[in-house]
């Protein structure tokens, strides 16, 4: 388990291993070559988006123009309140383009 500080949400999100193993077969592209992006996006994002899916998610982008010749690092992370309250990393990916959900907050 990796835990990273997220200053916008003031607390910890933890990344599990069992969400670390997905990302890594499911988003190839991201992990772990790009790992460093991960961590980044949720220390300091570009900007914070309201999940379109999942209401207790929002995405955390951030653009690096050293990956692949430009890309979003997206990183989808979840509020539980129950059992007990914490922050978690569902899933995360890289993009040319941001897709929808309404921007919660943005760099200035």
């Amino acid at each position: 388990m990796i835990a990273y500080f997220s200053p916008y949400l003031g607390k910890e999100v933890v990344l599990t291993d069992e969400r670390y193993d997905h990302i890594k077969k499911q988003h190839p592209e991201l992990l772990p070559e790009y790992e460093f992006a991960l961590a980044e996006t949720v220390r300091d994002p570009d900007s914070v988006r309201k999940s379109m899916r999942h209401v207790n998610a929002r995405l955390f982008t951030k653009y690096f123009d050293s990956i692949r010749d430009g890309k979003y690092a997206i990183v989808v992370i979840v509020t539980d309140s129950l059992p007990e309250p914490r922050d978690w990393i569902i899933t995360a990916y890289l993009t040319r383009k941001l897709g929808g959900g309404d921007v919660e907050w943005k760099k200035n």
